[in-house]
């Protein structure tokens, strides 16, 4: 395919932004190649700068549940952009989604808006931490929880693909109180909660890891934590910006049978616009101000144009109820890729769960960091830019999440597999 224009952007945009982008996992570094410039999408197809038409399985990081410009979010923007982009006042949206949000999520009784992942993870930290007057905070090795100072130790996303351990800017004493344990290792968590336990505020996870790849969780191991957080006095925070609303009605939560004290959102609750959301118990919660002594604010939380879109997406998706869909396709996509890729001799682990899935280029199966880590990166690469070739877009890297929508239909997934076949065949020679 000729991207000749992406990479004039691409040398364009070398000059004004760091690297080239405004985010690390766009820079296509991943996958040693120029990124590609989106121009416009629709349904499950994004086009790039050059006119190149893509079936989607990145969909923007996830963000993105009921494909590309669907109707229904698009006249709700424009019904809300018409009116004015922001007040600094509150509005009955926020009211309705947050409603809408507590009908779906078991373990939300009160909430608040914010404007991305990463803030709601930092606020969610601080309020257990305000809450139960401890400082220590259990995470996951893989786990990414936004760039948040305290939390960018043995991360997932951009720091897996790039290698990073860690972050420059971030002081030791930011992370000291941080304890790392590796994902599905309740034996671990036991040992450092007989240690700690009396320190710990909170035990914070994703509930399926989508940022070492997706890697779902071994029987008990959430109903594990959720235990050992009942034991000694601390908050289970689910951080379910990535698998809220995208693997069942109700998150990973719901789906698992978790309740969670704090659960933190983001993604698909604003329609494909920017939003972050925490919420929990209404005790946890009141400890925010202005009754509580917690702080927390944003000027732009609660936008209204934002609000009207991830209501506009919640409802849209709570009729259309596209979970067991879901589980077909995905099924019938890991399935073919597993075939596919034993048809020609290259190694291969496909994990999913739901509309996640990720094939990783390893005889190993995957269930943490480590063993995920054993994937080879350079044939990922390969396998990449095969299918780009081929008119199939995955995420730039081998440690993240491809993603399905509700547009992707059977005959886009046995397009998939068979690129796939020939991806493989081709790496295999190579």
């Amino acid at each position: 395919m000729d991207r000749l224009i992406s990479r004039k952007l691409y040398d364009r945009a070398l000059k004004s932004l760091v690297a080239g982008v405004n985010s690390p996992v766009r820079s296509f570094s991943g996958v040693n190649m120029p990124p590609v410039f989106a121009a416009r999408a629709e349904g499950q197809h994004i086009f790039d700068a050059d006119g190149n038409r893509y079936l989607d399985f990145l969909m923007s990081w996830g963000a993105i549940i009921l494909g590309h410009a669907q109707p229904d979010i698009v006249q709700a923007i424009h019904h809300a952009a018409r009116k004015g982009a922001t007040y600094g006042l509150s509005t009955e949206k926020e009211c309705e989604l947050a409603e809408l949000i507590k009908e779906a999520l078991p373990g939300i009784e009160q909430l608040r808006m914010v404007n991305s992942g990463t803030e709601a993870v930092m606020s969610a930290l601080r309020l257990a931490r305000g809450f139960t007057g401890r400082a220590k905070i259990i995470k996951f090795d893989g786990c990414y929880h936004g760039h948040w100072d305290g939390l960018l130790v043995k991360a997932g996303s951009g720091l897996a693909t790039f290698g990073l351990p860690a972050s420059g800017g971030v002081p030791e004493g930011f992370t000291a109180e941080t304890l790392v344990v590796p994902f599905n290792d309740l034996d671990a968590v036991e040992s450092l909660a007989k240690e700690h336990g009396h320190a710990i505020a909170a035990i914070i996870v994703e509930p399926i890891a989508g940022n070492m790849g997706v890697v779902p969780p071994a029987d008990g191991f959430l109903q594990g934590l959720r235990l050992i957080c009942d034991r000694i006095g601390a908050l289970f925070i689910l951080d379910e910006v990535m698998t809220g609303f995208r693997v069942a009605w109700g998150g990973a939560q719901r789906k698992y049978g978790i309740m969670p004290d704090l659960t933190t959102l983001g993604k698909i609750i604003g329609g494909g616009l920017p939003v972050g959301a925490f919420g929990g118990r209404a005790d946890v919660m009141a400890k925010l101000a202005p009754i509580g002594n917690v702080y927390q604010a944003g000027t732009m939380s609660g936008n209204p144009v934002v609000m009207h879109a991830g209501v506009a997406a919640l409802q849209a998706l709570k009729q259309a109820n596209p979970y067991s869909a879901f589980e077909h396709r995905s099924a019938r996509l890991e399935a073919g890729l597993r075939q596919a890729a034993a048809k020609a001799g290259v190694p291969l682990q496909v994990n999913r769960a739901g509309a996640m899935i990720t094939a990783f280029f390893t005889r190993q199966p995957v269930c943490d960091r480590a063993s995920g880590q054993t994937a080879d990166a350079t044939r990922y690469s390969a396998f990449f830019r095969e299918m780009l070739d081929r008119g199939v877009l995955l995420p730039p890297s081998q440690w993240e999440a491809a993603f399905l929508c509700t547009a992707h239909t059977d005959a886009d997934i046995e397009h998939a597999v068979q690129s796939a076949s020939e991806a493989f065949s081709a790496i295999a020679q190579s």
